[in-house]
């Protein structure tokens, strides 16, 4: 990561360090939103743009961590974050294991839809079963504390929460991918044929990006639960899988950056397009302005948010811009 990304993602997350101070409620409200949103496209950005791994169930695993928040939380009294939060991440990670184990046997087209049906399942138990209350969706009755340290009842206490595991994560992410796992991820993202016949047994190397997804994934889904109180099916529908998706397109794909950007796009959009005092009557029919915003940005911006830059630099130079993903430590 040359000085610019470093100075980039330094005043981003000082931005959002500070940004308490300067806004109201609803301000904190949104970005703690947008920020659990980033954890969870940063899960995806891992097998996406790192690995290579298109996949279209991400949902369930945040779904799962979410509801795992919620279900092991006592009825009486406020469950400890420190063993609470693990287990979500653990319940994600091992529901992450069994989709890995058999999806990653498929390719292409097929590991897609492998995802995508696991997904679905996962959807239908909660959906249609008591155990996670149906439509109707289910409560979190006391939020999670850690002694008198912190109370994630607190909306403060929640944005610094929130934004540390989201530090965490990002850190976590740009160093594994520096390594030598990191570096196998990258080389079976290029051609996975020839890193097997240099020797490496890919198999291994991708289920266990697909678990540290599923967990990433998972803990994005305990913010939400902690978050929002409440939690109901349509956190593992299937829309929500492709919303993170686009948002790591937005962004740039092969760039832990791109997918903060690309999170905190997604949602600025959509308050935009959902915004009456903009757009009056219409604000109802948001989704085909963010459509067609982002399909503009697709044809403009091959590259994604992140490629601004090296496209306006290009066009001022004359030269061509090399599209495709690179460097994905960044």
């Amino acid at each position: 990561m040359n000085r610019f990304k470093f100075l980039f993602v330094g005043l981003a997350f000082l931005g959002m360090a500070a940004f308490p101070a300067v806004a109201g409620s609803y301000g904190v409200d949104f970005v703690t939103k947008t920020m659990v949103y980033a954890i969870f496209a940063l899960s995806l950005e891992l097998l996406v743009g790192t690995t290579g791994l298109v996949c279209f169930g991400q949902a369930a695993f945040f779904g799962i961590g979410a509801y795992a928040a919620v279900l092991l939380s006592p009825q009486s009294d406020a469950a400890s974050v420190f063993w609470l939060l693990p287990a979500a991440l653990a319940c994600a990670g091992l529901f992450a294991l069994l989709v890995g184990a058999l999806s990653l046997r498929t390719k292409g087209a097929y590991f897609i839809m492998v995802t995508l049906a696991f997904a679905q399942m996962a959807y239908y138990v909660v959906h249609d079963t008591p155990l996670g209350g149906g439509t109707d969706g289910i409560y979190l009755m006391f939020k999670p504390v850690l002694g008198a340290w912190l109370d994630l009842d607190k909306p403060l206490a929640l944005y610094g929460f929130t934004w540390t595991c989201l530090l965490v994560v990002f850190g976590f992410l740009a160093l594994l991918n520096r390594s030598r796992f990191g570096r196998a991820l990258a080389g079976i993202r290029v051609n996975e044929q020839r890193m097997r016949a240099t020797g490496f047994s890919t198999y291994p190397y991708k289920l266990a990006a697909f678990v540290l997804s599923g967990a990433i994934a998972g803990l994005a889904g305990f913010l939400f639960a902690v978050k929002d109180g409440f939690v109901n099916p349509e956190l593992m529908s299937w829309h929500l899988s492709g919303a993170v998706l686009i948002m790591i397109i937005l962004g740039g794909l092969g760039h832990l950056r791109g997918a903060l950007v690309g999170a905190f796009a997604f949602a600025l959009l959509q308050e935009f397009f959902k915004s009456e005092a903009v757009f009056g009557s219409m604000a109802k029919h948001w989704h085909l302005g963010l459509g067609l915003s982002i399909i503009a940005s697709v044809v403009l911006l091959p590259s994604g948010l992140v490629g601004v830059p090296q496209q306006i630099r290009a066009r001022l130079t004359g030269r061509s811009q090399t599209h495709g993903v690179d460097d994905a430590s960044t």
